[in-house]
């Protein structure tokens, strides 16, 4: 099966889309804004996990489990988004099961 390249379409051809002038400037597709709350907990996540390593989720998890435990929600919530961030799936079950036992 034999491959052709196409040479590039020159840039007034209605093929390509144009959507703004090359004065606008443009932001990445996953750049999420100037949220910084974002950055700190991902900062915190990828600190936590060059501590801990492999088991840094396990640990986040312990951790919102003892902040809970002692009655502090706000560290609770701190651990856990840092739990969610290094592993959704074990900070979801985590939270299921809080939830469960809430009631």
């Amino acid at each position: 099966m034999t491959i052709r390249f196409a040479p590039a379409r020159k840039r007034g051809h209605p093929a390509i889309a144009h959507t703004g002038g090359p004065s606008r400037r443009r932001r990445a597709a996953n750049d999420n804004g100037p949220d910084s709350s974002h950055h700190l907990l991902l900062e915190a996540a990828l600190r936590h996990f060059a501590g801990h390593g492999l088991a840094a989720a396990e640990h986040a998890r312990d951790n919102a489990d003892a902040a809970r435990n002692a009655g502090d929600d706000l560290q609770c919530a701190w651990w856990l988004a840092i739990c969610r961030t290094l592993d959704r799936r074990m900070a979801d079950a985590y939270a299921r099961r809080i939830a469960g036992t809430k009631a």
